[in-house]
């Protein structure tokens, strides 16, 4: 009798003592974060902009190459005037890789010379955008 109350009263204790905490409620501290958060609305606060042909390279195309590339001039048989124009000669006729030739190296665009760096890299940022009108 006295075994079978002994095993009564240790049953008991332990059971008493158990809690819902499982090793890892134990161990892991909590936390304050809420269980979804809200994403940020803006996660890169400088997005970067796209180049476009008419907001960023129609310019330097003007500047540097219709001189020569328009009807009855020296290069009027790749006319570079237009969107168009400017676009296929960047797919199709290597105007990416003339521009970017260095002074004295056969085939540089322009003939005077290299453009500025920032004019090579808004052509280049622009085919890499997607050659985008506007």
């Amino acid at each position: 009798m006295k075994k079978a109350l002994a095993l009564t009263i240790l049953m008991a204790i332990f059971t008493s003592c158990s809690d819902s905490d499982t090793y890892q409620d134990i161990e892991t501290p909590p936390t304050t974060e809420t269980p979804n958060p809200t994403p940020n609305p803006n996660p890169d606060p400088e997005p970067a902009t796209a180049v476009t042909y008419t907001k960023n390279v129609k310019s330097i195309i003007d500047a540097n190459c219709i001189g020569c590339h328009q009807s009855g001039r020296s290069a009027g048989f790749r006319p570079l005037t237009t969107y168009a124009e400017v676009k296929v000669a960047v797919e199709n006729a290597g105007l990416l890789n003339r521009i970017q030739l260095q002074t004295g190296q056969q085939g540089i665009m322009p003939q005077g010379g290299r453009m500025s760096q920032a004019n090579i890299d808004a052509i280049v940022k622009w085919n890499t955008d997607g050659l985008k009108e506007n």
